[in-house]
């Protein structure tokens, strides 16, 4: 699945300020919230979900992108969030470098065939510099937007 399959621009929050990750997947789950991909009475609970699995293993990964992820059964379709942030929140990353590049994925519980896809596509998808590197540097959402978009068009070989 691809990331502009269910990514949206209210659903990117550029400028995202955080002084921890935990912070930061807050922000990303409030704007699913925000957005009706979450229902206001699970936020608690999707929040524990992913928390729980963050502390289990950081999902920080190399050259400033972390992919918090988790599996639940409230929810029947993939939802996702990108937060971007110039400064880097600190992730627990492999290479210990600051999280710039955060998406944040809650899948559901019973598509994990799915849910190995989608972080393989976007795996594959920021695994080139130079699209990291636009998205990075994108000026508001809109443009995040249209870079993912444009990007993931070119790739052949995206399942």
């Amino acid at each position: 699945m691809k990331l502009s399959e269910f990514l949206q621009p209210e659903l990117i929050k550029v400028g995202l300020e955080a002084k921890d990750k935990w912070e930061a997947i807050t922000q990303l789950i409030d704007l699913m919230v925000d957005a009706g991909l979450v229902r206001p009475e699970h936020r608690a609970k999707i929040l524990e979900i992913v928390f729980d699995r963050e502390r289990s293993m950081s999902t920080g990964m190399e050259r400033g992108i972390a992919i918090p992820h988790a599996n639940s059964s409230l929810i029947t379709d993939v939802v996702g969030a990108l937060g971007l942030s110039k400064k880097g929140i600190p992730f627990e990353s492999l290479d210990g470098l600051p999280a710039q590049i955060i998406i944040l994925l809650v899948i559901p519980k019973d598509k994990f065939q799915q849910h190995v896809r989608t972080l393989a596509g976007i795996a594959r998808l920021f695994n080139h510099e130079q699209v990291a590197h636009a998205v990075r540097n994108a000026e508001n959402a809109q443009e995040a937007m249209e870079i993912i978009k444009t990007e993931e068009g070119k790739d052949l070989f995206y399942s």
